[in-house]
């Protein structure tokens, strides 16, 4: 059996497009975990997502994400992505705002 590998990806936003940026990032699959961290690095909050994680269960994350962007100037999204044997790099092919 094939090990999956775990890979990392930080992306730089402004607080109004905060929530925008990480609900498309959901809705892409393969997240396990985002984390938000202010211009300081500092971690603001982490969040692990688990395949079948949707809707109503993210509400409360959908809240605390929108206050945090009301606060918070430039924020960093960073997420970890699970990727199956083979998939190396495809996201950040498509993805020309990866770092």
């Amino acid at each position: 059996m094939a090990r999956k590998r775990v890979r990392r990806e930080e992306f730089s936003v402004s607080g109004d497009e905060l929530l925008g940026r990480v609900k498309d990032l959901i809705h892409g699959g393969n997240i396990r975990r985002i984390t938000i961290k202010n211009a300081e690095g500092e971690t603001l909050i982490e969040v692990p997502l688990t395949l079948g994680v949707v809707g109503a269960v993210l509400l409360p994350v959908w809240a605390a994400l929108g206050a945090l962007a009301a606060l918070v100037a430039r924020l960093r999204i960073v997420i970890e992505r699970v990727e199956e044997p083979g998939e190396a790099g495809r996201h950040a092919e498509s993805d020309p705002v990866a770092l």
